[in-house]
């Protein structure tokens, strides 16, 4: 076997049937094993009625819930022959040749990984808002994978489609990293000399959260997820993740503004700023609900801001203790 396709998920029965029918029809989807983290809502029957008709889809519990351990789970168990290992998330659409494509430009450029480029969308509501936010650079910074960079070497990106041995050579994802476990593994296969190409023509089409308090809930996360991979690697920020960390320090200056107006006027700008971008975007897209996009920006910076502090203040009072030692399944090579 080639390729080992695996879709860590967790209550995504809105998607999961419509992702299996397309992935199936991909010949090089040989076999599709869904790591469920104990779904409820009835993704796990989906899952078995169309294994029942499919039988290179599998469903494997993930008891950890969270997606690094659900991906380690399949490799361990199935990846054992097989030469790619392709992850694929259950809250987005891909192209009916998504795997095909991978493994061909992988092989084309000599690569050990590929990573792709993303588009989010969505029908109306805040969850557009925040499909503008996101494909945008208030919400992106500019992000290779998400402006249409051009192709080629890059030190990060979407995860797609990994060479098994790169993969399991640096230790698998980190299982106690329930985010940013992808930029973690990224720097680790880097230092052993893994190759990481962008293939920003195949695009992946994400479905947004559709609350606010969903998106903040990911975005605290994320945050979160990004200090721990700073702190453990002591690698540096780039400038489009430095930035929004002076939001919620802004915010809590702005507390102070009874006593003195001034301290308000970092928070005041920054939210004018998101704003004024979120209403000229729905002004040049002639919808209103995309106005939701400065909202949605303003959640996503605070959210990622108070995230990343707080697990670093917290690493820095227990002198290091609160951040999780890694749990790597594969013993590095």
């Amino acid at each position: 076997m080639r390729v080992l396709t695996v879709i860590p998920c967790l209550d995504e029965a809105a998607h999961i049937g419509t992702l299996l029918e397309c992935l199936l029809g991909d010949p090089a989807n040989e076999r599709i094993v869904v790591a469920d983290g104990g779904s409820t809502d009835g993704t796990r029957d989906l899952v078995r009625a169309i294994a029942a008709r499919a039988p290179r889809v599998v469903l494997l519990d993930n008891p950890q819930r969270i997606q690094s351990a659900g991906v380690n789970r399949a490799v361990a168990r199935f990846g054992g022959g097989t030469t790619w290992l392709a992850r694929v998330d259950a809250h987005a659409l891909y192209p009916a040749d998504y795997v095909s494509r991978l493994v061909a430009t992988a092989e084309a450029e000599q690569v050990d990984a590929v990573v792709v480029g993303m588009v989010t969308r969505a029908r109306h509501g805040f969850a557009r808002g925040v499909a503008a936010a996101q494909n945008s650079r208030l919400g992106t910074g500019g992000a290779a994978h998400r402006t249409g960079a051009k192709a080629g070497l890059v030190d990060h990106g979407h995860h797609a489609l990994m060479r098994i041995s790169a993969f399991t050579g640096a230790g698998g994802y980190c299982e106690t990293m329930p985010c940013n476990e992808d930029a973690e593994l990224d720097l680790r296969m880097a230092a052993k000399g893994a190759r990481i190409w962008l293939a920003p023509d195949i695009l992946v089409t994400y479905f947004p959260r559709g609350t606010a308090r969903g998106l903040w809930r990911q975005y605290f996360r994320y945050g979160a997820g990004r200090a721990t991979t700073v702190r453990r690697h002591r690698s540096r920020l780039r400038l489009r993740q430095a930035l929004p960390l002076g939001i919620a320090p802004a915010c809590v200056l702005a507390l102070g503004a009874p006593f003195a107006p001034l301290l308000a006027l970092p928070a005041a700008s920054w939210a004018l700023l998101c704003q004024a971008w979120g209403l000229g975007l729905a002004l040049r897209e002639r919808r209103a609900d995309v106005a939701w996009a400065g909202t949605a920006a303003m959640i996503m910076h605070l959210g990622w801001s108070a995230g990343y502090w707080k697990q670093e203040i917290s690493a820095r009072i227990s002198g290091g203790r609160s951040i999780p030692a890694p749990a790597l399944p594969f013993a590095a090579s």
